[in-house]
């Protein structure tokens, strides 16, 4: 099992267990097919239904067709908290190496590197009869993933090219990414008291790191690392508090939630 340290802006280290490959690369193959059956089921509907597979069409089908695929990771990514369909089946997920959710900074930068990893896509964006050439396609992707395959491995943190440029991992989640594991909390309570107003300023990224050491501190049962992050907030915020360390940092996260949803 690779374990990926990650420090944090707490100057606390968290771990986390690195995405085996063989889920990756299947994470990678379900989101292959999944893009090939829309392209194929597309393209099918286009010249026999609705009679649009002429060169004349072909802005139509780069519109319906193609660009729904180009940003089908980017939108699932973000949509999902790090997961497309494929890498939530496999039950793995992209985070930042501050230990919370990647920024939309992240994942777009993630995206743009991926250019060279999506032949089929560029193929069918400029030619105008891809689906001729789809195993051509498909094999120059396949020598392309060797090269992202060395890069995974050789790399500290097994990343792709994106993944280094944008500071983010490839980690395993044994359970599904839900709101939960973010740090949003509906705090409907119309006479909510705020204890904590200094929490806002925190960046989001703090506060990201916040709720990642309250899963691990929970999960594995040691609070070690709750306490030292509890006094590092405390001297930076110079904020007093007898709450016990769970308590403190889950109210933190309760005041950020109500003041956010306030401004």
């Amino acid at each position: 099992m690779s374990i990926i340290r990650i420090d944090t802006v707490f100057n606390i280290d968290l771990e986390f267990e690195a995405a085996p490959f063989q889920k990756r690369l299947l994470a990678y193959l379900i989101d292959l097919a999944l893009l090939l059956f829309y392209m194929f089921t597309m393209q099918y509907a286009f010249d026999q239904d609705f009679g649009l597979g002429s060169i004349e069409n072909e802005p139509m089908n780069i519109l319906l067709i193609v660009l729904p695929m180009f940003v089908y990771s980017l939108v699932t990514e973000v949509a999902m908290n790090g997961q497309t369909i494929g890498k939530k089946m496999m039950k793995i997920r992209v985070i930042s190496f501050d230990g919370g959710e990647p920024t939309l900074g992240q994942y777009i930068i993630r995206w743009i590197s991926k250019f060279f990893e999506w032949p089929l896509l560029f193929g069918f964006l400029f030619l105008p009869t891809p689906l001729n050439s789809v195993v051509l396609y498909l094999f120059i992707t396949g020598m392309l993933g060797i090269v992202v395959i060395i890069i995974i491995a050789v790399t500290k943190k097994n990343q792709r090219l994106g993944d280094i440029a944008a500071g983010t991992v490839l980690v395993k989640t044994k359970t599904d990414f839900t709101v939960n594991d973010t740090v949003f909390m509906n705090i409907s309570n119309d006479n909510y008291k705020v204890m904590f107003p200094e929490v806002m300023r925190l960046s989001d990224n703090d506060i990201n790191t916040i709720k990642s050491v309250l899963t691990q501190a929970r999960k594995n049962d040691n609070l070690d690392v709750g306490r030292r992050v509890e006094y590092k907030i405390k001297d930076v915020l110079n904020i007093r508090s007898d709450l016990y360390t769970i308590d403190f940092l889950d109210k933190l996260l309760e005041d950020y939630n109500y003041l956010a949803t306030k401004e």
